[in-house]
Formats: C-alpha cells, sequence, structure tokens
C-alpha cells in the first residue's frame, strides 16, 4: 500500500487526504516539485526545495522556518520505507497556502503535502523511439515574476499534453507571444547544433528546471559548451539534435519535428553521465 504525508499526518494513499476548504484545490494556490527517487532516496532535493520555498515566498506564502532540507528528506525516506519503495520511485511535494478567504487569502502560512509512487526503473533511461513534436498554437505562454516556479496552475500544459494526444504527438512545443520556443508541456527543451546544445534561458521565461540545471552543468563539465538564448521554429530546423529533460524522466530524445529528423549521439553521452552521476551520489 502506498501512503502520503498530509502535513505530518501518515496516510493511506486510497483515503481521503485533502480537505475541502484546500486552497490549492480550490484555487491552484500553492507549488510543487516533482522528484526522482533512487535507490529508495530523492535525487537533487536541496534544489527541489531551494525552488520549492523560492516559490512559495513568490505567491506571498510564509512556509515555516522548519522546512528545511533535512526536513524534507527525513519525511520522504519515512514515506518511502512505509510504502515499501526501496529503488526507482518519484515523489511530488507540495506546499500549499492554509485554507480560509476566497480570492484573498485569510492567512499565508503553508502547509506541506508529499506523496510517493513506484517508478519502473532504478536508473535514468533514455527512450528507445524518439518523441514525435510540433508547436502548441492555442495558448501562449506569458513571462511573468512565476515563469520560472511550478505552480499548481497548470492548465496551459495540461492543454498542450491533450492536444499533443489529439494529434497523435507525442508531446508539443510551447511559444510565447514573439514565437520562441519555452518548453514542452512538461520539459525543458535543449537542442544541439554543431556540437553545441542552445537552451532557452530563465529570462525569456521558462521553468528553472532541476534537470535543465544539471544538464548544463554536466556539459560544461564535460566539454560540451551551453548557451541560453532565444530558440525560434527556425533553430529547430538547423538542429542536428533535440531533447527535453525533467526531473523524473531525465533526458529524452527527439526524433521529429514535422519533416525534420534528428539523431541522439549527445543525449546518449548525457544520459551516461547522468547515471554515472547518481550511482556515485547515492552510494
Amino acid at each position: 500500500m502506498l501512503y502520503v504525508n498530509s502535513n505530518g499526518n501518515i496516510l493511506a494513499g486510497d483515503a481521503p487526504t485533502i480537505s475541502p476548504g484546500n486552497r490549492a484545490h480550490l484555487y491552484g494556490d500553492g507549488v510543487f516539485e516533482s522528484i526522482r527517487i533512487i535507490n529508495g532516496r530523492p535525487l537533487n532535493l536541496e534544489n527541489h526545495v531551494l525552488r520549492l520555498l523560492a516559490g512559495a515566498r513568490a505567491i506571498h506564502m510564509r512556509p515555516s522556518a522548519t522546512y528545511t532540507t533535512a526536513f524534507f528528506e527525513a519525511k520522504i525516506l519515512e514515506l518511502c520505507a512505509q510504502s515499501g519503495i526501496t529503488e526507482g520511485g518519484r515523489c511530488r511535494l507540495s506546499l500549499d497556502r492554509i485554507s480560509g478567504g476566497a480570492y484573498l487569502p485569510d492567512a499565508n502560512e503553508a502547509i506541506y503535502y508529499i506523496e510517493v509512487y513506484p517508478y519502473e526503473v532504478n536508473h535514468f533511461e533514455l527512450n528507445a523511439r524518439g518523441l514525435e513534436l510540433d508547436i502548441y498554437q492555442d495558448i501562449k505562454l506569458q513571462k511573468n515574476l512565476l515563469s520560472n516556479f511550478k505552480t499548481k496552475m497548470g492548465l496551459p500544459y495540461v492543454m498542450a499534453a491533450l492536444a499533443a494526444k489529439d494529434k497523435g504527438l507525442d508531446d508539443l512545443f510551447l511559444t510565447d507571444y514573439r514565437g520562441q520556443i519555452l518548453e514542452s508541456s512538461s520539459c525543458n527543451v535543449f537542442i544541439i547544433s554543431n556540437g553545441v546544445l542552445y537552451t532557452p534561458g530563465l529570462e525569456e521565461g521558462c521553468l528553472a528546471g532541476t534537470m535543465r540545471m544539471q544538464i548544463i552543468n554536466l556539459a560544461l563539465a564535460n566539454g560540451i559548451k551551453v548557451y541560453e538564448s532565444a530558440l525560434l521554429p527556425q533553430h529547430l530546423l538547423a538542429a542536428d539534435e533535440i531533447f527535453l529533460t525533467n526531473a523524473i524522466r531525465g533526458i529524452n530524445w527527439v526524433g521529429g519535428y514535422r519533416t525534420k529528423r534528428y539523431q541522439n549521439n549527445i543525449a546518449r553521452k548525457l544520459v551516461v553521465l547522468l547515471n554515472a552521476y547518481w550511482e556515485k551520489a547515492t552510494q
């Protein structure tokens, strides 16, 4: 049986766990992190917690001073042990504003919520088949003070994922009003041209992905140049490779954008480096 931690209360995952007045449920009033678990341990937790707390403060929440990396690590490990997750898993860690009020909250303190689930593999694995993508046209992203955080207001991404399914595609790129590519429905975007990595900069309005930053650091440490710059559709057509990153799946390579086909040579190299890094870190 899987369990959840609802602000310090360990509950069965199939039991009612959210109160009717929960503001994240009513208004999307919260922030969250998706965290990969390998060998029963959460990866890159310090950076996840830093972004979680920064996002909470950006929406004027007042998270408790006890909400540290060590605090959440202990809670996640406890939940994994109770849920029988000793190898691969994934965790969703949320901070919600406490109940009360309508659009104007009664208070700004935060409560936490932790869920853990098993994951089919205990390492990062490159997808065997390259993903097929196009550009989502119906909703444009707009840079704002929340763009770099994972908030619970996710409808543009839900709509993009639904549109991809309707088109028989694996995912869609989301753009801003200038036509610049920022993300896919659940990932940061990298392209490779002539052995150099390019990815949208945070100032463009993309998510400050934890895996995005790790891939940038791994690439630089291994002699691969990386530039943060605006990406336009013509850059997709000129690229040799495209891959997507997020904390759970690691790296997913793109096989095609419209009629353009891609390789995955650098993506494969980076997956090997990623696994080597975390194998050493979790021993």
